[in-house]
């Protein structure tokens, strides 16, 4: 259980990627007051759990409606999460989150950012969608299926202390060391990616043969 705490623990992580959130977070915020940037950080997070929860316990039902096999599923996921990994390794990814949030800064009507773009889809996007359900279907039992949530739990309440305390933690980071980071746990993450893609392609082989 504690090998799949871990994997599922570093996935999250590196797909949901709290330090990056902190930056983005920090600059859509700057010109709050602190009372109501902490109530946007806490509002982001749970309304991204609330996704991210819906889609690890309903998701495979989700699938099934749709007539899309697990398998299918692993291997779409872990391309996905793939190109991803390129993007964290190129700094893609960064560039892509920053653009972002410079449109919404741009848009002066649009006060609230907890809904757009932080809970959906920096925190609860694509990415961290399909990872819930790809390491869920994975699960076997109540006990596996609790040990992932666990550890997406613990991601969520680490991405809150991330928001939280955006400003202080980018002051001690810096742009150079976030940079590397984000290309290791890239490469972290294209390994994974692989193994899910690996992982579908192997249970197609034994549905057919």
């Amino acid at each position: 259980m504690t090998e799949l705490f871990i994997s599922a623990f570093v996935t999250f992580f590196v797909i949901i990627d709290p330090p990056g959130c902190a930056p983005i977070f920090a600059s859509l915020t700057h010109d709050c007051p602190p009372a109501e940037r902490r109530k946007m950080a806490i509002r982001s997070v749970l309304i991204a759990a609330g996704i991210l929860f819906f889609f690890g316990l309903f998701g495979e039902d989700l699938l099934d409606a749709l007539g899309i096999s697990l398998a299918a599923f692993r291997i779409a996921g872990g391309i996905m999460l793939f190109l991803i990994a390129l993007e964290m390794v190129f700094e893609k990814r960064t560039q892509r989150r920053e653009n972002r949030a410079n449109e919404v800064n741009a848009t002066p009507e649009i006060e609230d950012i907890s809904v757009f773009p932080m809970a959906i889809p920096m925190i609860a996007g694509p990415g961290s969608i399909a990872s819930i359900m790809l390491l869920m279907a994975r699960s076997e039992g109540l006990e596996q299926s609790l040990v992932v949530l666990g550890a997406l739990a613990a991601i969520l309440l680490l991405t809150m202390v991330a928001l939280l305390a955006a400003g202080p933690m980018m002051r001690l980071l810096g742009h150079r060391l976030e940079a590397m980071i984000t290309r290791i746990l890239g490469v972290i993450l294209g390994a994974l990616a692989a193994q899910f893609v690996i992982d579908g392609i192997n249970v197609s082989f034994q549905l057919t043969a």
